[in-house]
């Protein structure tokens, strides 16, 4: 069944490996994945505004322009990346878990909750001890102006300043702090209302 998102309304984008595969194991195949994420997101008419690549998984943010621009796009990367990383890494059979799953981001404290999660992964997982560590996020365009062919500033990101030096100082400021277990929860948990504090220990 296709699925339908709104035009102009940002989704929290996500998906990995079948039984929690590696999906990236060089950086050929990152390289490989984000060639074709910018040229299907082009095609269809997303914008893709915040991404990381993990070994296992990925995620993205992105606003799809019309009803149906993020299924014929994540569509065209799953099965364009799938073939391409079966035949480099000789093996058969599915790569994903299942089929992408996306997830409304609904008003802008949400947008830079996702945000922060989105490039704190490489963090939470211990592989760098700082966003800007890692090469395969957006951070570093956000965060220290890197320079960049495809990624859109979202109207949140344009926000959090007068000028590019002050957005990116305050998106550092942001992303440097960890965010707090109740935000992970909500993201987790496409934004259910946060459990009371003496349940979170038993999460």
């Amino acid at each position: 069944m296709r699925r339908v998102y709104f035009p102009k309304l940002s989704v929290h984008v996500y998906n990995r490996g079948n039984n929690r595969t590696s999906i990236f194991e060089e950086n050929t195949d990152c390289e490989v994945f984000l060639r074709m994420l910018k040229a299907a997101t082009a095609w269809y008419d997303v914008s893709v505004h915040e991404f990381v690549l993990m070994t296992t998984h990925f995620h993205l943010i992105a606003t799809p322009n019309t009803e149906t621009a993020l299924t014929g796009a994540m569509k065209q990367v799953g099965e364009r990346y799938s073939r391409y990383f079966n035949r480099r890494h000789r093996r058969t059979g599915t790569l994903w878990e299942s089929r992408y799953r996306a997830k409304h981001i609904m008003d802008e404290r949400q947008w830079l909750t996702c945000s922060r999660y989105v490039v704190q992964n490489p963090v939470r997982a211990g592989m760098v001890a700082a966003p800007g560590a890692y090469q395969w996020s957006s951070y570093r365009v956000h965060g220290m102006g890197e320079d960049t062919e495809w990624l859109v500033h979202h109207a949140v990101y344009l926000g959090l300043g007068l000028n590019d030096k002050d957005r990116q100082a305050a998106f550092r400021a942001m992303c440097d702090e960890p965010l707090p277990e109740v935000d992970l929860l909500c993201v987790r948990n496409n934004w259910m209302v946060p459990l009371p504090d003496v349940a979170l220990a038993a999460v």
